[in-house]
């Protein structure tokens, strides 16, 4: 009997051990195909990158972490199936996307399993405005962050100018263009055209009919508020027709990714903005942030975009909620993380409670010379940073943020 018993224990503690032992899985909802699948490709690198280093020293309350990834092709009914999919695997976390849409109807449907859900290129408004809710975090800018530092350099370096704006016709596209309007003082239709485009799906023939009417008006700023392929397209275009040689071009989300496959010939003097390039945690005086371009360039060969520092972001705040909560349950990390101030990459970041924007400093890039970008080691040092504005003055604040809620008959607080 007592050996029975001892044998008994024994199984009992090698099942505990197992059970302790067995890994966490992470969710990445991100485009492997599609318009915006160079952004989707370095999400996954970074979130790897970041579950190795969490797994060397010992994952995440005891536990190791694993990576199950589907794809989006940035089609939000599909974002939307592959959650329920990662919810049916187990999933503790879901985060990803380079379409808000994506995002948005992602998140929506995570919430709906109880997870939380992380934003990594999610730029539009609506995302953590009235589209926001509890499940939800973002971990990058959104358009009115970007509008608020594009807008001021804009006004400050090419003042009372003519624009012309070729958008994306979905979230994202409409919050971006709105809010760098208003910040720029271009809000007038008639004085400041501009063209929508469809997505996803836009056609050469939707480019060449937006921006020959770009090239038909009086603007001397054209503002493409397009991201990825569609970005690299439309700047082909704009090329043949003369616009890059006339007209300061401006993409208000740039990523290195997008310079990549155009060309710094084709993109140089283009104006933007990013939460995160490779050369900020140098400029910020961030060693963690300087550690983790060594290690991403070691690995992969090229330097870390911002898609890609934001999912390696997102992957060590969730497990540094993980591990002060002592818990993987979502509503004990949705405390852990409110209000919570940190410092990964760069200078210090928070993720604001009312609204879970993560609130950050801002910079304004300026794409080199091909010259410029070619005397790099690994030529690809596309950005110069021509602006910077601190957290504090980019994020709107508690009452700008309710009054966007309460426009759209939203509640006050999320839900």
């Amino acid at each position: 009997m007592q050996r029975l018993t001892a044998t008994l224990a024994l199984w009992a503690g090698i099942t505990a051990c197992a059970q302790a032992a067995e890994p966490i899985t992470l969710g990445l909802n991100y485009p492997r195909t599609g318009p915006y699948k160079e952004e989707g490709l370095a999400q996954m690198r970074g979130a790897i990158l970041a579950i190795d280093e969490l797994n060397a020293q010992g994952g995440v309350l005891g536990r190791p972490l694993r990576l199950s990834t589907k794809d989006t092709a940035s089609r939000p009914s599909k974002a939307v199936r592959n959650v329920d999919k990662l919810a049916a695997e187990g999933a503790s976390m879901l985060f990803g996307g380079s379409s808000s849409a994506v995002a948005i109807a992602a998140s929506k449907r995570a919430a709906q399993h109880g997870l939380l859900y992380f934003g990594t290129l999610t730029y539009s408004n609506d995302t953590t405005g009235k589209d926001g809710h509890r499940y939800m975090f973002r971990e990058c800018n959104n358009a009115w962050m970007s509008a608020h530092a594009l807008g001021g350099y804009l006004s400050k370096n090419l003042p009372n100018k003519h624009y012309f704006y070729v958008t994306a016709d979905y979230t994202w596209g409409h919050t971006t263009e709105s809010s760098l309007r208003q910040t720029t003082g271009s809000d007038d239709p008639g004085k400041h055209p501009g063209t929508k485009v469809p997505f996803p799906g836009a056609r050469l023939a939707d480019y060449t009919k937006a921006l020959k009417q770009a090239a038909a008006s009086k603007a001397e700023v054209l503002v493409l508020v397009l991201f990825g392929e569609d970005l690299v397209r439309a700047m082909r275009i704009a090329k043949d027709l003369g616009l890059t040689a006339r007209m300061q071009v401006v993409a208000p989300n740039l990523t290195q990714s997008m310079v990549e496959q155009a060309g710094p010939g084709l993109m140089e003097g283009v104006l933007g903005t990013e939460p995160w390039t490779w050369r900020v945690p140098a400029l910020e005086k961030s060693a963690r942030g300087e550690a983790f371009v060594k290690a991403f360039s070691q690995r992969y060969e090229m330097y870390p975009s911002s898609s890609a520092a934001s999912a390696y972001s997102i992957v060590y705040q969730w497990a540094d909620a993980a591990q002060r909560a002592k818990s993987l349950d979502s509503e004990a990390l949705i405390k852990a993380l409110e209000n919570h101030r940190y410092q990964l990459l760069k200078d210090p970041q928070e993720w604001r409670a009312f609204d879970h924007q993560n609130a950050q400093t801002m910079y304004v890039v300026k794409v080199k010379t091909r010259a410029e970008v070619l005397k790099d080691p690994l030529k690809q040092d596309y950005f110069a940073i021509v602006d910077r504005l601190d957290a504090s003055q980019t994020s709107p604040d508690l009452a700008q943020w309710q009054a966007e809620r309460r426009a759209a008959g939203q509640p006050l607080t999320l839900q």
